[in-house]
């Protein structure tokens, strides 16, 4: 199969003497500009994790190891070393508290605190958690290439694909994981194309999806939230892939509000419905999805449209950020190491 590699890198480690920093894409300025932001504390980690300057499950993992790298630079100075790690771990989980539902965060975390707990001085620790969020990233552009390549086998010819916020080279470090799928099938099938959910309250769909898909040349079109009935009642839509922010042990899947509306209208118009994801989003510890934190954010994402009120000032406003997809809509899973029913998740990992 060609390969069609994305121009997007979504965050970089760039090395310095003595340690370095974070840079990544500010998903604030998409599409009004296109700038990249240095990263420089484990505090400021957190509020680009926070207020999604970074996002989607993958790329929040990255930043979560690279937070981790910055947090011990930041404890450099102190001379004890079993100060230097509780220190550490504390700022481990103030940086995985940014965003509780994207279990890639958390994994990330995990895989640093392995590091620390395997090193035996300070500066050994420091120059070791540098190097496994480099390792990390990098490994997630791999990661994300095999889940399109997987992908790509079930999206048929001159298909039109469906998908919802952005599973893109912007949620990821840089191919994507729904839109991996996207670009591995494009590198074989020309004729395909992409209709993409606005994705109602923050826009990624309209923001973010269609910025990245229009930048590498794949056709694109956008559709509101609730116009995907309308097109699948007319067999214009052949196919659905979205990402995820965490899967239970029995397929269950956490992504965009939204996504389950999709999911229902797939099932009952026979379009098949496929979960693209890598095994780091795949929470095998919860048995279904009402173990899934659910994050609740802002009321303003809502209420306002570019700084200005679009309702009654005075209304309630419930924001959840993801809904939960029933693993029995979903038709498969697609993983780096293939495709699997949801109720064989189990198979990915021996």
């Amino acid at each position: 199969m060609e390969e069609f590699i994305s121009k997007i890198r979504t965050i970089e480690w760039i090395k310095e003497v003595g340690g370095g920093f974070s840079r990544m894409v500010n998903q604030l300025l998409i599409p009004y500009e296109f700038e990249y932001v240095d990263i420089k504390s484990s505090n400021d980690m957190f509020d680009a994790i926070k207020t999604m300057i970074v996002r989607g499950a993958p790329a929040i993992g990255i930043a979560g190891a690279h937070g981790v790298a910055l947090a011990a630079l930041e404890l450099a100075d102190v001379q004890d070393f079993e100060e230097f790690k509780v220190k550490l771990y504390e700022k481990c989980e103030y940086i995985n508290s940014s965003r509780p539902t994207a279990v890639n965060l958390a994994w990330a975390i995990e895989k640093q605190k392995e590091v620390i707990a395997g090193a035996a001085t300070i500066q050994e620790t420091i120059a070791e958690l540098i190097e496994n969020a480099i390792k990390l990233e990098l490994e997630d552009i791999e990661i994300n290439k095999k889940i399109g390549d997987y992908g790509a086998e079930i999206v048929p010819q001159g298909a039109t694909i469906l998908t919802h916020c952005n599973a893109g080279a912007l949620a990821t470090v840089g191919y994507g994981t729904a839109l991996g799928v996207v670009r591995s099938a494009w590198a074989k099938d020309r004729t395909i194309q992409v209709f993409a959910d606005e994705t109602r309250p923050r826009g990624q769909g309209a923001r973010i999806t269609t910025f990245e898909l229009t930048k590498d040349g794949i056709p694109t079109t956008l559709l509101t939230d609730g116009m995907c009935s309308h097109f699948m009642s007319k067999g214009m839509i052949d196919v659905v892939v979205v990402g995820a922010d965490r899967i239970a042990a029995n397929g269950d899947t956490a992504n965009k509000i939204g996504t389950c509306t999709l999911a229902v209208c797939a099932k009952y118009f026979n379009v098949p419905f496929y979960i693209a994801a890598p095994l780091s989003t795949i929470d095998m510890s919860i048995a279904s999805g009402k173990e899934i934190p659910i994050e609740l954010r802002d009321r303003e994402e809502v209420t306002h449209v570019n700084g200005k009120i679009i309702c009654a000032p005075e209304v309630n406003v419930i924001n959840p950020s993801f809904d939960v997809t029933p693993s029995e809509l979903i038709a498969g899973i697609i993983t780096e190491r293939g495709i699997f029913k949801p109720n064989e998740l189990h198979k990915a990992f021996v």
